[in-house]
């Protein structure tokens, strides 16, 4: 009696995760198999496609306008994931205080990360204004005459998209960190003020090392965010100009949407996919040296 009320539960277990088993093989499986077929050939989606074998792939690897597209996305990442990183964790130690107004400004400082894009965009258009923005006018205040064409000049357009990026999705990661910094117990820093540590002693010894999961945490989740930027790109430069900020996942779309390549577009979604993967595998290799357990 037990074994066949145990063998119906399961019966029952099953039949209620059916449905999502049945989604995500026919919405996820199905997809990455299919398209990783698709790599393999030339197909300009009126057309049939045509097997090519790898010539995809040696066609990405051999195009100096596709090795500036990985160019740029390197670019963009050194410059997003350290700053993005520092910029959250200056506002997690600021803002992890008991006082009653801190929600607020928790509350504040995560909202643009969801706010909608075009709201966002709109804004920064104004303040990236060569002539009219808000930016460059501050820069006129204090006596700075030369003021860039942020998203007109390629050596300033893709900073440009780094720092709106980071505005938005510092507060996304400053509340990882501030979960990671509540889990702490405050006996470590009464104990440290007690023997004189400083301030910066405390971060430095305490906090970094007791936060460094957290902090591993927020590193992979930013890599993986850093090379799939694109909806910001796409309101605010479209790529350009002269291609100066299309990264990978904009050059997917571009291929894919644009120009109808699919199967370029797919080779290079998977030439995204092993690159993400790599820079996790390296990660957590060198993880035991700086997150402490």
């Amino acid at each position: 009696m037990e074994r066949s009320t145990i063998k119906s539960a399961h019966l029952w277990a099953l039949a209620f995760l059916l449905p999502t088993i049945i989604g995500l093989l026919i919405f996820r499986l199905v997809p990455i198999v299919w398209s990783f077929g698709l790599s393999f050939t030339e197909w300009q989606i009126f057309d049939k496609p045509r097997f090519v074998g790898f010539d995809n792939y040696v066609n990405i690897f051999t195009s100096p306008t596709t090795l500036r597209v990985f160019a740029t996305t390197a670019w963009f990442t050194i410059m997003y994931v350290p700053g993005v990183i520092l910029l959250a964790l200056l506002l997690a130690v600021t803002l992890n205080q008991a006082h009653r107004s801190m929600a607020f400004f928790r509350g504040a400082f995560f909202l643009p990360f969801i706010t909608s894009t075009v709201a966002i965009t709109l804004t920064w258009r104004w303040i990236f204004s060569t002539k009219f923005g808000l930016l460059n006018n501050a820069f006129d205040w204090v006596g700075i005459d030369a003021n860039p064409a942020w998203l007109a000049d390629p050596s300033y357009a893709l900073p440009a998209i780094a720092i709106v990026s980071i505005w938005r999705d510092c507060g996304f990661y400053m509340l990882l960190l501030l979960a990671g910094l509540q889990t702490i117990d405050p006996e470590y820093y009464d104990a440290a003020k007690m023997d004189g540590a400083t301030t910066w002693q405390q971060f430095r010894l305490i906090t970094l090392p007791l936060l460094s999961r957290s902090l591993f945490f927020v590193l992979i989740i930013a890599l993986i965010r850093s090379t799939q930027t694109f909806d910001i790109t796409y309101a605010l430069t479209q790529g350009g100009p002269n291609g100066s900020t299309t990264t990978l996942a904009f050059a997917i779309y571009l291929r894919a949407f644009v120009n109808f390549d699919m199967g370029f577009a797919a080779a290079l979604s998977y030439i995204l996919c092993v690159a993400l993967g790599l820079l996790t595998l390296i990660n957590f290799y060198f993880r035991k040296r700086w997150v402490h357990e």
